[in-house]
């Protein structure tokens, strides 16, 4: 399994508040969300990590290439219009993979919970995409997710019905017909992830979710303090 993270969005909210570093530099208990989660790949076995970063993110760059990480770090450099587009780059580029573990780089997660999902990828060899959600919400325009008992996936919702119980965590594996169909998604003009899901349904993939109790979301400087209160909990 391939691991990828999309690190290519600007940070706007971010600088705006005061923090003027790219989005993934931003420390929780004083390590980087992006090197926080290459870490955690590490852990899972991963013998490389993809990077997309846009252009205009020379810190960011810096930081990937001079850091002693335990493994390599395969960087795209390259402006998107999406994270779709940045997810259609990295499958382009690397025609050869199988399946992939893809976050964005402002998802936070307890280690042990991710662990538990990748476990559970690997034994639903039938699911060609397998999505991460949880109960809490906490994106400022999330993805709900409806699904059935057996949390096979229904529908992505930009609202919540009566029955929705999850939102998306930014957490996705796939495999190989839901990496094509991902390519087929940005051919056919979608421009946006949710888009894309949706398309895995109406492709008639078979797509699976798996309980979090919590993904933290970082768009403000606010919820760097939940994320490290999460984290803390963690430890104790």
């Amino acid at each position: 399994m391939e691991f990828a993270i999309i690190a290519a969005g600007e940070g706007s909210r971010l600088r705006k508040e005061g923090f003027n570093l790219p989005k993934p530099l931003l420390p929780l208990h004083g390590v980087p969300l992006i090197e926080r989660l290459i870490r955690v790949f590490a852990k899972e076995g991963a013998q490389q990590v993809h990077v997309i970063i846009n252009r205009q993110s020379p810190e960011l760059k810096t930081f990937l290439t001079h850091t002693a990480f335990e493994l390599p770090i395969i960087l795209i450099e390259e402006d998107t219009p999406s994270s779709l587009h940045s997810f259609a780059l990295l499958v382009k580029n690397n025609p050869a993979w199988t399946s992939c573990c893809l976050t964005t780089t402002d998802t936070v997660f307890r280690p042990h919970e991710f662990h538990e999902y990748l476990t559970a990828f690997h034994q639903k060899s039938d699911a060609d995409a397998f999505m991460a959600v949880t109960p809490f919400v906490d994106d400022e325009s999330p993805l709900y997710v409806n699904t059935d008992d057996e949390l096979h996936v229904e529908a992505f919702l930009d609202k919540a019905t009566a029955g929705t119980k999850f939102v998306s965590g930014g957490i996705y594996c796939f495999r190989k017909a839901a990496m094509d169909c991902a390519l087929r998604s940005v051919a056919a003009g979608n421009s946006r992830m949710r888009n894309f899901q949706r398309a895995l349904l109406e492709n008639d993939l078979n797509v699976d979710a798996f309980v979090f109790e919590k993904v933290v979301d970082i768009d403000h400087l606010k919820d760097r303090i939940v994320a490290e209160r999460f984290l803390s909990e963690e430890v104790s």
